[in-house]
């Protein structure tokens, strides 16, 4: 499995969301970037550790930190590796001893014990290209320097070059206004127009 290592960009609450989160990710050698829906106490567990705050209890991914440390294991990496019916799925990779033990999470909780950690994050490929987006800025500087997405975007027919236009710049208020989960949907339309060759 292909694997990109990413950096957490940001993290924000929307009001759209019902009290929910995003955490958006972002490619560390490109421009793409993944939102993942998380909970509040998730979101509160990674704000807190990429903070520096430290509570006077320890949070549950603390202890669940802890743990992993007095067992003697390390985290090595953490890796969002799935996306099934609009859920992503993750996985903890630790070492112990001289074994090396896969353990199936949510992206939330890995986040967590990776900033904890100080270990990598990867999205896998796959998910990549399933629900990442790049940013509109980005996208018109690739098409000026790149050939293959002017290409792309020259063959597409008018009407459906417009639609995807003016979706790109619903999109870039979306993320700038922090708006992930709208920015998310925005992006899914993009890719099924895109699709739909």
């Amino acid at each position: 499995m292909q694997k990109i290592q990413c950096e957490i960009l940001g993290l924000s609450s929307s009001p759209s969301t019902g009290g929910a989160y995003a955490i958006l990710l972002k490619e560390v050698n490109g421009a793409r970037r993944l939102p993942i829906i998380i909970g509040a106490f998730e979101a509160q567990a990674i704000a807190l550790e990429i903070e520096g705050i430290k509570p006077p209890r320890p949070l549950t991914h603390d202890l669940l930190k802890s743990i992993i440390d007095n067992l003697g294991a390390v985290i090595i990496e953490v890796i969002v590796d799935e996306l099934r019916e609009n859920t992503f799925y993750a996985k903890i990779l630790l070492d112990i001893s001289t074994m090396t033990n896969e353990i199936d999470s949510r992206p939330s909780d890995a986040i967590a014990l990776a900033v904890r950690a100080q270990a990598p994050i990867y999205v896998s490929e796959s998910v990549m290209q399933a629900a990442a987006f790049i940013p509109t800025e980005e996208t018109e500087q690739e098409a000026e320097h790149g050939g293959k997405l002017q290409k792309k975007e020259e063959e597409k027919p008018k009407t459906k070059e417009a639609k995807i236009a003016a979706l790109q710049d619903r999109l870039k208020e979306a993320i700038e206004a922090e708006e992930y989960e709208r920015a998310a949907k925005i992006r899914d339309d993009i890719q099924r127009l895109t699709n739909n060759n």
